[in-house]
């Protein structure tokens, strides 16, 4: 998950409304009964996802640095390779014209008159053009390739110190991000022990429904059950991850975020895909839910916020929220946006 956050407006206004939210939730604690605990629930739901959409965000312009600088690098390679091609090829022609001249920098047609033998001349002569010409040509057009890659490399030192900029930005957008995980984390080991456990027994009440419902259509009857080979890899890597915690921004080894470890599981099994969830869902194959099989990375609320990995037999494999671990649960459990396909 990785993208820049939006004008200084946005994040103000954000950061207010989350504040205001945490406020509220936090006042609802101190009163504790059980309609209180669905609103607790509610608050901390709205809490982290607007916190996961920050980490895309802030994932998809760390991608976009660290491509940019890829870029940038290869331009300099290409500006150099150039620039060391088109000096040999100078020198060279310099040493042919200073030969020429060595010879007696006769024109064609005089050493033609003069020669002994007038075809082979006219041959030489002829030749001598057409590599004088060829050289000149050649020197012209690498000239030419190498203002491009110059421009080309400006361009994107250009774009690159941009994108720089908005990360720094982030930066800040980042800590504040942190710092309301943080509250929230604070905010539920406040629950007394009765509390947590209701609210947790409201939650897995909530996503046993969602479950049952989704079941319900007869979903699981039609949805595909053997993986593909790169499917079954992804899956074997998912699963090695288990128990692992959720750290937002993380690609593991040890700590992961929702799409850090989709992409992950997949490039384990050998297929590059998009770092965050909302570029999987753009630019990965969509197939509908009923054709989904396991292996397959199914998107989550309407904004693709959270992406998680199917694994047959209706469950997945996510990195959830802050405070969590990587772990199965049912894959109707949250609002589903879409099912991707990285292998098609």
């Amino acid at each position: 998950m990785r993208r820049p956050l939006r004008a200084h407006g946005y994040r103000t206004a954000a950061a207010v409304a989350l504040a205001c939210a945490l406020t509220a939730a936090t006042q609802q604690v101190a009163r504790a009964d059980p309609m209180t605990l669905t609103e607790v629930r509610a608050e901390l739901q709205r809490l982290y996802h607007d916190a996961e959409v920050a980490t895309d965000k802030y994932n998809a312009v760390d991608v976009q640095v660290t491509e940019q600088e890829k870029r940038v690098r290869t331009l300099n390679a290409q500006v150099k390779a150039a620039e060391t091609r088109l000096t040999g090829l100078t020198s060279l022609a310099g040493a042919a014209a200073r030969a020429q001249y060595r010879s007696g920098g006769l024109p064609a047609e005089v050493q033609f008159a003069l020669a002994s033998d007038p075809e082979h001349a006219l041959d030489n002569a002829s030749l001598a053009r057409q590599a004088q010409q060829s050289t000149q040509d050649v020197l012209a057009a690498l000239a030419a390739t190498r203002k491009d890659l110059r421009t080309r490399t400006a361009d994107a030192s250009d774009v690159l110190t941009r994108l720089k900029k908005n990360r720094r930005t982030m930066d800040a957008d980042r800590k504040t991000i942190e710092q309301h995980i943080a509250t929230a984390k604070k905010m539920e080991s406040s629950l007394a022990a009765k509390q947590r456990e209701q609210l947790a027994a409201l939650e897995a009440k909530t996503a046993k429904d969602a479950q049952a419902k989704w079941v319900g259509t007869g979903i699981l009857k039609k949805v595909g059950t053997d993986a593909t080979a790169a499917g079954k890899k992804a899956i074997a890597y998912a699963t090695r991850q288990l128990g692992k915690p959720y750290v937002w921004g993380d690609e593991g080894p040890d700590s992961f975020d929702c799409s850090g470890l989709t992409s992950q599981a997949w490039l384990a099994a050998g297929v590059t895909i998009p770092r965050t969830s909302e570029l999987q869902w753009a630019q990965l194959k969509h197939v509908p839910v009923a054709d989904m099989r396991p292996g397959d990375l199914i998107i989550y609320f309407s904004d693709a916020s959270h992406v998680a990995l199917y694994i047959g037999d209706g469950e997945i494999i996510s990195a959830p929220r802050p405070g969590r671990v990587v772990y199965v649960s049912p894959a109707g459990s949250m609002e589903i946006l879409g099912v991707v396909r990285p292998d098609a």
